[in-house]
């Protein structure tokens, strides 16, 4: 059991806690149950309360004592019996379940609506008769007094079956382009249909004709500037012989006196998500509105929220039992969730035992939904320098991170960053002109990463369009997928790379010509950003022309030479990597140079015998080449990276050489290295 306390209201979800697998034997069960403390705490209501992947439709019967759900997957209705607490039966159909209705007090019939066109109709013992309906359903309700059931769906008509006759009656044909939902009054029997429109239709059975007609989407389309749609109607539930309350698609909950065409409360649950459920308390002034992500909880007179729950699957369909402070609710989840508020109305007989628990559980500690705190992490919580109240009451502690009470976190974060709302206010302000002067003559601009590269896409564009024929090829400038080629600076191109050198010779080799105007278009472009706003849009139309008249030539020239370009980078790539281990190596021996000339100094210790020194001939003679290169010579390993071969050069001990000669002659190459001229370019002339 989970106890939370949104707006201090105690809510108890009595589903919450972890359940034990069923291949489990007996015995494991028990040493389980002792070892855990959150399985041993855990409150089972109804045994098996639950589906294998989804849970889309919750009711219960009349008389109070079967619960029926629908899930997935594969498709089936299970049947809970409250008197036992367990499942009393299970059945599965061929296609998943739109919607369903209880005809009789008990579980011995049961309509479906399947959302493949058919209806199943189920009897105690199982299915009794199947048939299939033009259009695709979406919603089924049963007329008592006359036998009819009532079917709406994706057609501007209202399928009529009576089911005492076993036959289709004449349709009602409505105005709208489909109907979703549907509903009949429990006191004056009118049925009242919701459209795709955002109307609502009320017909009577008795003279078979439509009575009424109440345009709720205009209503909706005053209230919020935000649509830019028609809303539909998502919900329907009638209260009483007045009162209608409708869910619209954009997150609203209308209240409607049937005598009025304006409603008398309007509530907004601010998601702008379909409300998909309404229910009304019998007893208290209160109204349940659900959608997919909350239930909210708020009083009928006022729109004042009493409290709410916020789901942590999505929310498919709701069920309140009557009298009572119990909500069932099916969601996008293997469990059926089971909540129950106390402050709403008592338990239901079958489970009373439950407030005798509730009061036992008044003195533990229940999670509490903050409003004027602010949760943070461990890292926004070392950003602002707060890590010092560890520990003290400033900080609760509360899963990855802790509450922080709104007035410190605003103080911290003003002190952090003062000028922050300033800035913020400044890039609003600037967004707001260029939306209202955004109708205006405007030069394409260059993004700020990958000038070059925008600048060679427009220009292709442009001789594309110029062309008779035009590629439908994709533009890169537009293309959602690659937009942060040209904002993000991590894709900007490294120029001074190697792969780009060779992967790229012909844009690095541009003309000087199309660089200096590239330049001139850049410069240009920040000295208007830099200007007033105004005066830029005064001088765009004098450079407009200058800009798009940089259009890139033909390539041809560059393919023709491509090749050339290629080799010519790679040539440089190379000679730069020569003189580049050309330096490593004199580096490393003017090292050398360095260690050679320092003085050696032993240090003689106490107690030691100085005996006559032995030939080092003979034990040189006996140790291997190794050893002999390792202790005599200087050598060096060379690893070609371009060639993948290995080159190692050495001088043996015999044969001395002069080091400052050595440098000497290689002092005297470098000084005639550029003197010399090599035969490469010298062709035989052919008379």
């Amino acid at each position: 059991m989970q106890v939370s306390c949104p707006n201090n209201v105690k809510i108890y979800n009595l589903s919450a806690g972890k359940s034990l697998p069923e291949w489990l034997d007996e015995r494991k069960r028990r040493s389980l149950i002792k070892k855990n403390v959150d399985i041993r705490r855990r409150i089972e209501l109804i045994q098996d309360f639950d589906m294998p992947g989804v849970s889309t439709s919750i009711k219960v019967s009349r008389d109070g004592q079967y619960i029926l759900a629908t899930g997935i997957y594969k498709p089936r209705v299970k049947c809970f019996d409250v008197n036992n607490l367990s499942l009393k039966f299970e059945r599965c159909f061929d296609s998943e379940v739109v919607a369903f209705e209880i005809l009789s007090d008990d579980y011995s019939k049961i309509v479906f609506l399947q959302c493949d066109r058919n209806i199943e109709f189920h009897a105690a013992h199982g299915k009794y008769h199947r048939l299939r309906i033009p259009r695709f359903g979406r919603d089924l309700k049963y007329h008592y007094p006359s036998c009819d059931l009532f079917v709406v769906g994706v057609s501007n008509e209202i399928y009529r079956i009576n089911l005492e006759r076993g036959q289709f009656l004449q349709s009602f044909e409505s105005e709208a382009s489909a109907i979703n939902k549907c509903d009949v009054n429990p006191l004056h029997h009118l049925l009242v249909v919701g459209t795709q429109d955002g109307k609502i239709e009320a017909w009577d059975p008795r003279v078979r004709n439509r009575v009424g007609v109440l345009d709720c989407a205009l209503h909706c389309v005053l209230q919020n500037d935000r649509l830019n749609t028609v809303p539909a109607i998502t919900a329907l539930k009638c209260h009483g012989g007045l009162t209608l309350g409708i869910g619209t698609s954009n997150g609203q909950v209308l209240l409607y006196d049937i005598r009025s065409s304006k409603p008398f409360l309007s509530k907004d649950h601010g998601y702008d998500l379909p409300i998909r459920n309404i229910e009304f308390h019998k007893k208290m002034d209160i109204v349940y509105s659900m959608d997919s992500s909350i239930v909210k909880i708020w009083e009928k007179g006022s729109g004042k929220l009493y409290t709410s729950i916020e789901a942590e699957n999505d929310f498919n369909d709701l069920c309140v039992i009557s009298d009572t402070g119990m909500l069932l609710v099916a969601n996008e989840s293997a469990k059926m969730q089971t909540y129950y508020i106390p402050s709403l109305g008592p338990a239901p007989y079958w489970c009373s035992f439950l407030d005798n628990l509730t009061e036992e559980l008044e003195e533990l500690n229940y999670d509490i939904i903050y409003d004027d705190y602010k949760f943070i992490t461990e890292k926004e919580l070392d950003e602002l320098g707060l890590s010092h109240l560890k520990g003290t009451n400033l900080l609760r502690a509360y899963m990855h991170g802790y509450f922080i009470d709104m007035r410190l976190y605003r103080k911290a974060k003003d002190a952090i960053k003062p000028f922050e709302f300033e800035e913020y206010k400044k890039k609003k302000i600037k967004q707001k002109i260029q939306e209202t002067c955004g109708s205006r003559v405007q030069t394409q601009q260059l993004p700020s990463v990958n000038k070059e590269l925008a600048l060679k896409l427009m220009d292709d564009e442009g001789n594309k369009n110029s062309k008779k024929k035009k590629k439908t090829t994709p533009n890169l400038l537009k293309d959602e997928r690659f937009k942060a080629l040209f904002s993000n600076p991590d894709f900007q191109v490294d120029k001074n790379s190697e792969e780009y050198a060779l992967l790229n010779p012909v844009i690095s080799q541009l003309e000087k010509s199309r660089a200096k105007k590239m330049k001139a278009i850049i410069a240009r472009q920040e000295e208007s950003e830099s200007m007033n706003y105004l005066h830029d849009k005064e001088n765009e139309d004098g450079h407009s022309s200058s800009d798009e008249s940089f259009i890139h030539e033909s390539s041809s020239d560059d393919e023709k030479t491509w090749v050339k370009d290629v080799r010519k980078q790679y040539r440089l790539i190379k000679r730069n990597r020569q003189e580049k281990e050309e330096e490593e190596e004199n580096e490393k021996q003017r090292n050398e140079e360095a260690l050679s000339n320092q003085p050696n100094l032993y240090e003689i210790k106490e107690d030691t015998e100085f005996r006559e020194a032995k030939p080092v001939a003979s034990k040189r003679n006996k140790s291997t080449l190794g050893e002999r290169l390792q202790s005599e010579e200087v050598h060096n390993v060379k690893v070609s990276s371009s060639r993948g071969s290995r080159e190692m050069t050495f001088i043996t001990g015999k044969r001395k050489q002069d080091v400052n000669s050595k440098q000497a002659v290689k002092k005297h190459r470098k000084e005639y290295k550029h003197l010399l001229r090599p035969a490469g370019n010298i062709h035989k002339i052919k008379h």
